[in-house]
C-alpha cells in the first residue's frame, strides 16, 4: 500500500507554494520505497524536446535525500552521482523511484532511477547521505516552520 507523504512547502522539487517547483507528489510504499509520477513541461526543457540535466538531478536528489527522510533520517547529501541513459522527452509521463540501499553507522546510501513510460530507465544515480539534525532544527517534512 502507498501512502502520499505530506507536501513540503517552498521545496524547488516539490514545494506546492513554490511556483516555479516542478511539482511531484511523493509516496511511499509499505517496504520504504519512494515513487512519483510526473511529466515535464518546457519549463524544464535542455535539448530541445528533452528536460534539463539538471532538472532530472534535481528530481533523483530530492527522490534518494527524502527516501531517507521518509525513514525518519534528518540527513544532508555529501555525494550524488548521476548517469544519464536516455534523453528525458517532454509533455509524457515519467516516473521516479528510489530505495535505500545501505545503512552504516554514519552513512545512508541510496538509488533512484527516472524511468519512461514503458519502464526504461532514462536516468540513475545514487547518493551518500549523512546524519545533519541541527542543519534542520527549525523545519519539518511537512515544510512548517
Amino acid at each position: 500500500m502507498k501512502q502520499q507523504l505530506p507536501y513540503h512547502g517552498w521545496c524547488f522539487v516539490c514545494g506546492h507554494e513554490n511556483p516555479h517547483s516542478i511539482g511531484l507528489t511523493w509516496y511511499v510504499d509499505d517496504d520504504g520505497n519512494l515513487t512519483s509520477e510526473f511529466t515535464l513541461n518546457e519549463a524544464h526543457q535542455g535539448p530541445p524536446g528533452n528536460a534539463h540535466g539538471g532538472a532530472s538531478a534535481a528530481i533523483l536528489d530530492e527522490a534518494m535525500g527524502l527516501v531517507v527522510w521518509a525513514a525518519g533520517h534528518k540527513v544532508a547529501a555529501v555525494n550524488l552521482e548521476v548517469n544519464y541513459h536516455r534523453p528525458l522527452p517532454l509533455l509524457q509521463p515519467l516516473i521516479v523511484e528510489a530505495r535505500i540501499t545501505q545503512v552504516d553507522s554514519r552513512k545512508i546510501f541510496s538509488t533512484g532511477e527516472i524511468k519512461l513510460a514503458d519502464s526504461t530507465v532514462a536516468v540513475s544515480g545514487r547518493g551518500i547521505y549523512v546524519s545533519a539534525p541541527k542543519l534542520f532544527d527549525k523545519v519539518r517534512l511537512s515544510g512548517n516552520k
